[in-house]
Protein backbone atom coordinates (compact mmCIF):
# COMPACT_ATOMS: atom_id res chain seq x y z
CA UNK A 1 0.00 0.00 0.00
CA UNK A 2 0.71 3.57 -0.67
CA UNK A 3 0.79 6.55 1.32
CA UNK A 4 -2.10 7.58 -1.42
CA UNK A 5 -4.25 4.64 0.25
CA UNK A 6 -5.01 7.03 3.35
CA UNK A 7 -5.75 10.79 2.37
CA UNK A 8 -7.94 10.75 5.22
CA UNK A 9 -5.78 9.41 7.71
CA UNK A 10 -3.40 11.76 10.32
CA UNK A 11 -0.59 10.85 12.06
CA UNK A 12 0.35 12.46 15.58
CA UNK A 13 3.71 11.75 16.88
CA UNK A 14 4.37 13.05 20.49
CA UNK A 15 7.41 14.35 21.20
CA UNK A 16 7.75 16.88 23.73
CA UNK A 17 8.80 14.39 26.76
CA UNK A 18 11.33 15.25 28.62
CA UNK A 19 12.38 11.31 29.09
CA UNK A 20 13.50 11.41 32.94
CA UNK A 21 13.88 7.80 33.69
CA UNK A 22 16.43 8.10 31.24
CA UNK A 23 17.73 11.36 31.98
CA UNK A 24 20.77 10.02 34.40
CA UNK A 25 21.98 7.46 31.55
CA UNK A 26 21.82 9.75 28.59
CA UNK A 27 23.67 12.40 30.93
CA UNK A 28 26.16 9.56 31.79
CA UNK A 29 26.34 8.62 28.07
CA UNK A 30 26.73 11.44 25.94
CA UNK A 31 27.92 14.21 28.74
CA UNK A 32 24.72 16.29 28.34
CA UNK A 33 21.30 15.90 28.63
CA UNK A 34 19.20 14.99 25.65
CA UNK A 35 15.90 13.57 25.81
CA UNK A 36 15.59 10.30 24.59
CA UNK A 37 13.41 10.50 21.45
CA UNK A 38 16.48 12.91 20.04
CA UNK A 39 19.30 9.85 20.74
CA UNK A 40 20.12 7.60 18.15
CA UNK A 41 21.32 4.58 20.14
CA UNK A 42 21.99 2.50 17.45
CA UNK A 43 23.15 3.67 13.58
CA UNK A 44 22.04 6.94 12.87
CA UNK A 45 18.73 7.67 13.18
CA UNK A 46 17.34 9.06 15.98
CA UNK A 47 14.00 7.64 17.78
CA UNK A 48 12.12 10.55 16.48
CA UNK A 49 13.42 9.86 13.18
CA UNK A 50 12.23 5.81 12.97
CA UNK A 51 9.00 6.91 14.43
CA UNK A 52 8.55 9.94 11.58
CA UNK A 53 9.97 7.53 8.68
CA UNK A 54 7.54 5.15 10.07
CA UNK A 55 4.44 7.19 9.99
CA UNK A 56 5.80 7.87 6.42
CA UNK A 57 5.30 5.14 5.16
CA UNK A 58 1.40 4.92 6.39
CA UNK A 59 0.20 8.83 5.75
CA UNK A 60 0.99 11.39 3.24
CA UNK A 61 3.88 13.46 5.10
CA UNK A 62 1.85 16.43 4.76
CA UNK A 63 -0.83 14.65 7.29
CA UNK A 64 1.52 14.49 9.99
CA UNK A 65 1.10 16.92 12.97
CA UNK A 66 3.95 16.32 15.69
CA UNK A 67 4.16 17.84 18.98
CA UNK A 68 7.88 19.13 20.77
CA UNK A 69 8.89 21.47 23.48
CA UNK A 70 9.55 25.32 23.70
CA UNK A 71 13.14 24.46 24.83
CA UNK A 72 13.51 20.98 22.01
CA UNK A 73 13.61 23.52 19.49
CA UNK A 74 15.14 26.40 21.04
CA UNK A 75 18.22 23.79 21.30
CA UNK A 76 17.47 22.58 17.55
CA UNK A 77 16.74 18.87 18.14
CA UNK A 78 13.36 18.79 16.08
CA UNK A 79 15.29 20.49 13.00
CA UNK A 80 14.89 17.08 10.93
CA UNK A 81 11.57 17.19 11.17
CA UNK A 82 10.99 20.77 9.03
CA UNK A 83 12.62 18.80 6.46
CA UNK A 84 10.16 16.24 6.25
CA UNK A 85 7.15 18.08 6.03
CA UNK A 86 3.92 18.19 8.01
CA UNK A 87 2.68 20.30 10.67
CA UNK A 88 5.44 20.96 13.82
CA UNK A 89 3.16 22.22 17.09
CA UNK A 90 5.83 23.97 19.68
CA UNK A 91 4.01 23.48 22.98
CA UNK A 92 5.45 26.72 25.49
CA UNK A 93 5.08 23.95 28.43
CA UNK A 94 4.53 20.45 29.26
CA UNK A 95 0.84 19.94 30.38
CA UNK A 96 0.63 16.40 29.52
CA UNK A 97 -0.08 13.77 26.72
CA UNK A 98 -3.80 14.41 26.86
CA UNK A 99 -3.05 18.36 26.20
CA UNK A 100 -0.43 17.08 23.54
CA UNK A 101 -2.55 14.70 21.87
CA UNK A 102 -5.91 17.20 21.33
CA UNK A 103 -3.56 20.17 20.81
CA UNK A 104 -2.91 18.32 17.79
CA UNK A 105 -6.12 17.15 17.14
CA UNK A 106 -7.30 20.44 17.29
CA UNK A 107 -5.66 21.18 14.47
CA UNK A 108 -6.00 18.14 12.40
CA UNK A 109 -9.64 19.02 13.06
CA UNK A 110 -9.63 22.44 11.61
CA UNK A 111 -8.33 20.75 8.25
CA UNK A 112 -10.33 17.62 7.94
CA UNK A 113 -12.68 16.55 10.74
CA UNK A 114 -13.91 13.12 9.43
CA UNK A 115 -10.11 12.24 9.20
CA UNK A 116 -9.03 8.72 10.55
CA UNK A 117 -6.06 9.76 13.53
CA UNK A 118 -3.42 7.46 14.72
CA UNK A 119 -0.99 8.57 17.49
CA UNK A 120 2.54 7.31 17.88
CA UNK A 121 4.75 8.26 20.89
CA UNK A 122 7.78 9.16 19.49
CA UNK A 123 9.91 7.44 21.95
CA UNK A 124 9.29 3.59 21.08
CA UNK A 125 11.66 1.01 19.42
CA UNK A 126 9.73 -1.24 17.17
CA UNK A 127 11.05 -4.54 15.31
CA UNK A 128 10.48 -5.43 12.90
CA UNK A 129 9.46 -1.90 11.00
CA UNK A 130 7.55 -3.56 8.63
CA UNK A 131 5.43 -6.45 10.34
CA UNK A 132 4.86 -2.87 12.64
CA UNK A 133 3.81 -1.07 10.19
CA UNK A 134 1.37 -3.70 8.25
CA UNK A 135 -0.53 -3.78 12.01
CA UNK A 136 -0.76 -0.18 12.28
CA UNK A 137 -2.91 -0.41 8.36
CA UNK A 138 -4.91 -3.36 9.92
CA UNK A 139 -5.43 -0.89 13.00
CA UNK A 140 -6.38 1.78 10.63
CA UNK A 141 -8.96 -0.32 9.23
CA UNK A 142 -10.44 -1.14 11.88
CA UNK A 143 -10.69 1.99 13.60
CA UNK A 144 -12.69 3.01 10.19
CA UNK A 145 -14.76 -0.34 10.67
CA UNK A 146 -15.89 0.70 14.53
CA UNK A 147 -16.03 4.32 14.27
CA UNK A 148 -17.56 4.11 17.72
CA UNK A 149 -14.03 2.79 19.12
CA UNK A 150 -10.16 3.74 20.01
CA UNK A 151 -8.50 0.42 18.71
CA UNK A 152 -5.84 0.50 20.96
CA UNK A 153 -2.55 -1.88 20.47
CA UNK A 154 -1.19 -4.34 23.24
CA UNK A 155 1.93 -6.26 23.59
CA UNK A 156 1.83 -9.41 26.00
CA UNK A 157 2.65 -8.67 29.33
CA UNK A 158 5.75 -11.14 29.69
CA UNK A 159 6.32 -10.06 33.07
CA UNK A 160 5.39 -8.09 36.23
CA UNK A 161 6.34 -4.27 35.16
CA UNK A 162 5.83 -1.42 36.80
CA UNK A 163 6.55 1.43 34.39
CA UNK A 164 3.89 0.25 32.02
CA UNK A 165 -0.29 0.70 31.81
CA UNK A 166 -1.54 -2.56 32.10
CA UNK A 167 -4.58 -3.73 29.81
CA UNK A 168 -6.68 -6.97 30.85
CA UNK A 169 -8.84 -7.84 28.05
CA UNK A 170 -12.22 -8.39 27.95
CA UNK A 171 -15.03 -9.49 25.50
CA UNK A 172 -14.52 -10.76 21.97
CA UNK A 173 -15.21 -8.60 19.60
CA UNK A 174 -14.55 -10.58 16.67
CA UNK A 175 -11.88 -10.48 13.91
CA UNK A 176 -10.79 -7.87 11.34
CA UNK A 177 -8.24 -9.02 8.66
CA UNK A 178 -7.51 -11.71 10.60
CA UNK A 179 -6.59 -10.39 14.03
CA UNK A 180 -8.71 -10.66 16.86
CA UNK A 181 -10.18 -7.44 18.73
CA UNK A 182 -11.52 -7.26 22.15
CA UNK A 183 -12.97 -4.95 24.46
CA UNK A 184 -11.11 -4.04 27.78
CA UNK A 185 -12.55 -5.43 30.74
CA UNK A 186 -10.07 -3.21 32.99
CA UNK A 187 -7.30 -0.58 32.13
CA UNK A 188 -4.53 0.72 34.86
CA UNK A 189 -2.00 3.16 34.10
CA UNK A 190 1.74 2.54 35.55
CA UNK A 191 0.58 2.00 38.98
CA UNK A 192 4.58 2.88 40.16
CA UNK A 193 4.11 6.20 39.27
CA UNK A 194 0.79 6.68 40.66
CA UNK A 195 1.89 5.62 43.87
CA UNK A 196 -0.22 1.82 43.96
CA UNK A 197 0.92 -1.23 44.67
CA UNK A 198 1.75 -3.51 41.50
CA UNK A 199 -1.21 -5.22 40.82
CA UNK A 200 -1.09 -9.63 40.26
CA UNK A 201 -0.52 -10.82 36.61
CA UNK A 202 -3.19 -12.01 34.83
CA UNK A 203 -3.10 -14.80 31.95
CA UNK A 204 -3.35 -12.68 28.88
CA UNK A 205 -2.66 -9.25 30.11
CA UNK A 206 -1.23 -6.64 27.35
CA UNK A 207 1.27 -3.62 28.24
CA UNK A 208 -0.39 -0.88 26.78
CA UNK A 209 1.72 1.25 24.43
CA UNK A 210 -0.39 4.14 23.64
CA UNK A 211 -0.22 3.43 20.18
CA UNK A 212 -3.96 3.77 18.36
CA UNK A 213 -6.39 4.27 15.70
CA UNK A 214 -9.70 6.27 16.00
CA UNK A 215 -11.39 8.43 14.16
CA UNK A 216 -11.09 11.62 14.86
CA UNK A 217 -14.38 13.23 15.86
CA UNK A 218 -14.72 9.89 18.18
CA UNK A 219 -11.69 10.83 20.06
CA UNK A 220 -12.41 14.15 20.53
CA UNK A 221 -15.91 13.28 22.15
CA UNK A 222 -14.56 11.35 24.75
CA UNK A 223 -12.23 13.64 25.51
CA UNK A 224 -14.75 16.34 26.01
CA UNK A 225 -16.40 13.58 28.67
CA UNK A 226 -12.96 13.04 30.24
CA UNK A 227 -11.73 16.69 29.80
CA UNK A 228 -13.92 18.91 29.73
CA UNK A 229 -12.75 22.28 30.70
CA UNK A 230 -9.20 21.96 28.74
CA UNK A 231 -11.66 21.26 25.60
CA UNK A 232 -13.69 23.86 25.64
CA UNK A 233 -10.50 25.94 25.91
CA UNK A 234 -8.62 23.93 22.84
CA UNK A 235 -12.32 25.05 21.08
CA UNK A 236 -11.86 28.47 21.75
CA UNK A 237 -7.91 28.34 20.63
CA UNK A 238 -9.31 26.65 17.42
CA UNK A 239 -10.11 29.98 16.16
CA UNK A 240 -6.94 31.41 16.26
CA UNK A 241 -5.18 28.91 13.73
CA UNK A 242 -3.52 30.08 10.84
CA UNK A 243 -3.93 33.88 12.38
CA UNK A 244 -1.08 36.42 13.41
CA UNK A 245 -2.15 35.88 16.79
CA UNK A 246 -1.91 32.27 16.90
CA UNK A 247 1.27 31.93 18.85
CA UNK A 248 0.40 34.42 21.35
CA UNK A 249 -3.58 32.42 22.08
CA UNK A 250 -1.26 29.22 21.70
CA UNK A 251 1.26 30.76 25.23
CA UNK A 252 -2.06 32.47 26.95
CA UNK A 253 -3.62 28.74 26.85
CA UNK A 254 -0.72 27.23 27.64
CA UNK A 255 -0.88 29.70 30.87
CA UNK A 256 -4.60 28.64 31.55
CA UNK A 257 -4.34 24.63 31.37
CA UNK A 258 -3.55 21.88 34.48
CA UNK A 259 -1.70 18.60 32.85
CA UNK A 260 -3.79 15.76 31.78
CA UNK A 261 -2.48 12.34 30.97
CA UNK A 262 -3.94 10.67 28.30
CA UNK A 263 -3.88 6.98 29.24
CA UNK A 264 -4.61 7.76 33.43
CA UNK A 265 -7.30 10.38 32.63
CA UNK A 266 -9.07 8.97 29.43
CA UNK A 267 -7.98 4.94 28.47
CA UNK A 268 -8.38 4.37 32.52
CA UNK A 269 -11.12 6.14 32.77
CA UNK A 270 -13.08 4.82 29.50
CA UNK A 271 -11.96 1.25 29.22
CA UNK A 272 -15.45 0.56 27.40
CA UNK A 273 -14.52 2.65 24.65
CA UNK A 274 -11.32 0.91 24.06
CA UNK A 275 -11.25 -2.43 20.84
CA UNK A 276 -7.51 -3.94 21.71
CA UNK A 277 -5.72 -5.55 19.25
CA UNK A 278 -2.42 -7.19 19.95
CA UNK A 279 1.17 -6.12 18.42
CA UNK A 280 1.70 -9.91 17.66
CA UNK A 281 5.28 -10.92 15.82
CA UNK A 282 6.57 -7.39 16.78
CA UNK A 283 9.41 -6.71 19.52
CA UNK A 284 8.09 -3.56 21.15
CA UNK A 285 10.02 -1.75 23.78
CA UNK A 286 9.39 2.35 25.35
CA UNK A 287 13.26 1.89 26.41
CA UNK A 288 12.78 3.86 29.44
CA UNK A 289 15.50 2.14 31.55
CA UNK A 290 18.71 1.17 30.20
CA UNK A 291 18.56 -2.72 30.68
CA UNK A 292 15.21 -2.58 28.15
CA UNK A 293 17.46 -1.01 25.72
CA UNK A 294 20.56 -3.50 25.60
CA UNK A 295 17.97 -6.43 26.00
CA UNK A 296 16.05 -5.30 23.00
CA UNK A 297 19.29 -4.61 20.82
CA UNK A 298 20.38 -8.45 22.13
CA UNK A 299 17.21 -9.91 21.30
CA UNK A 300 17.57 -8.47 17.50
CA UNK A 301 21.57 -9.52 17.34
CA UNK A 302 22.47 -5.52 17.33
CA UNK A 303 25.83 -4.41 19.08
CA UNK A 304 25.44 -1.19 20.87
CA UNK A 305 28.57 1.00 20.74
CA UNK A 306 30.68 1.09 23.61
CA UNK A 307 30.16 4.25 25.06
CA UNK A 308 26.52 3.07 24.98
CA UNK A 309 26.93 -0.60 27.19
CA UNK A 310 29.98 1.09 29.52
CA UNK A 311 27.36 4.09 30.27
CA UNK A 312 24.27 1.27 30.65
CA UNK A 313 26.59 -1.05 33.06
CA UNK A 314 28.40 1.68 35.14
Amino acid sequence: MTCATYPDVWSIILAAGEGERLKPFVRKWLGYEKPKQYCAFVGTRSMLQHTLDRADQITAPANKVTVVARDHRRRGWPEQFERIGGRLIVQPANRGTATATFLALTYIRRINPDATVVLYPSDHFVYPEQRFIDIIRVAIGAAQHLSQKVVLLGVAASRAEVDFGRIQIGNDLGRFQGYRLNAAARFKEKPALAGREEPMMAEGDLWNTLILATKANFLWALGRRCFPEMMKRLNCFSAAIGHRDEEAELDALYQELSHYDFSAGLLEALPQELAVMELKGVLWSDWGRPERILESLAVIGRSPASTLSCAATA
